[in-house]
């Protein structure tokens, strides 16, 4: 699968994979069992975009996040920032590119030092990568505050001390301390109430606005991808299924697998309702995938050819890529108004 061109990305993703192996048996007296959680996937992110990569639990988006970071380490594949490998870098060359990709966890209790008051939080990029001196370094945390909606006055707040909402802000201040060019957001807005979760999404896209900064934003929620995604990578059982604009996506799935994510989104209004065609079946394992096309065990389409051979990505139209043997002749979508993101728009 090739990686599309673009005018200018910040990040270059390519051929990447990453098993995992783990013994099979007691004491592992039965060999080892490889786990393909990330399969060959190619992608790239223009500067000041958003890239979404969204698909059930399990399929690998979270892998390949931490893959991007260099929280894991691939298995084959590379990984470029602004146009160098990540992946290829060591001492002080990757402690600097490190400064230009930072990440927003799903949990943001999880991942702030209970220790530390919300305002040495935001410092510890700057002391980190040795980024001003003390009074600079404190008008730049008045600063992130304020980009991020927090009161001055938590300052000296500890993390227990805050809101949910509020401690996502204040891990997104701390990934913005080092003005990275390019923020990985792993399920960011999951563990939020629907209220919260529109604020941090608008906090999100006003940032962007601001500094151009380009996000690889990773979720199960459609709603919150159409709302907050320019380009989307939809993933089944490690690999991308289907690649393309927002718009495009959502307005013409060519993906059976697509189809059923964006069918599965529940209407905002009683007049949008339709009837749906929930997917059977439960999602292969990882350590044993079927032969040809992955989706096949739960495809209604599937014929032989999905059997025998894996479908190649095949361009819909200019930027949209699918891998189905079957696009070009499945009926019709009927979505209609599917009110996917006019919740959180309107919240």
């Amino acid at each position: 699968m090739s990686a599309v061109h673009e005018v200018d990305p910040v990040l270059e993703v390519s051929g990447l994979t990453r098993i995992f192996t783990s013994q099979k048996g007691p004491f592992g007296l039965f060999g080892r069992r490889e786990l393909r959680a990330v399969d060959d996937v190619s992608f790239s992110v223009e500067r000041g975009r958003t890239f979404c990569l969204v698909g059930e639990s399990g399929c690998g988006k979270t892998t390949i996040g931490r893959m991007v970071v260099r929280l894991l380490k691939p298995t084959a594949g590379a990984v470029r920032i602004n146009g160098e490998n990540f992946g290829a870098l060591s001492g002080e060359r990757l402690r600097r590119k490190r400064q230009q990709v930072q990440m927003v966890f799903q949990d943001p209790f999880a991942c702030l030092n209970s220790r530390m008051t919300a305002a040495e939080i935001v410092e510890e990029p700057l002391l980190n990568f040795a980024i001003g001196d003390t009074e600079t370094r404190r008008r730049r945390v008045l600063r992130l505050f304020d980009q991020v909606g927090l009161p001055q006055h938590f300052h000296s707040r500890l993390p227990h001390h805050l809101s949910g909402g509020q401690r996502q802000r204040l891990g997104i201040a701390r990934a913005l301390a080092a003005e990275p060019s390019l923020i990985v957001a792993d399920e960011a807005v999951a563990a939020l109430d629907v209220s919260i979760r529109s604020q941090i999404l608008n906090l999100l896209k006003d940032v962007q606005k601001e500094t151009g900064i380009s996000y690889l934003f990773i979720s199960h929620d459609l709603s919150v991808v159409r709302y907050l995604a320019d380009d989307i990578a939809v993933m089944y059982l490690g690999a991308i299924v289907e690649r393309a604009p927002a718009e495009a996506l959502f307005n013409a799935p060519a993906h059976p697998y697509t189809r059923a994510l964006i069918d599965s989104v529940p209407a905002t209004h009683p007049r949008n309702r339709r009837r749906r065609s929930p997917l059977e079946g439960e999602v292969p394992s990882a350590a044993a995938l079927p032969s040809g096309c992955r989706f096949r065990t739960r495809c209604p389409f599937a014929t032989d050819i999905c059997v025998r051979q894996v479908p190649p990505m095949s361009e819909v139209a200019a930027g949209h890529f699918v891998a189905c043997h079957h696009w070009q002749v499945l009926p019709r979508l009927d979505a209609g108004p599917s009110g996917t993101g006019d919740s959180i728009a309107a919240a």
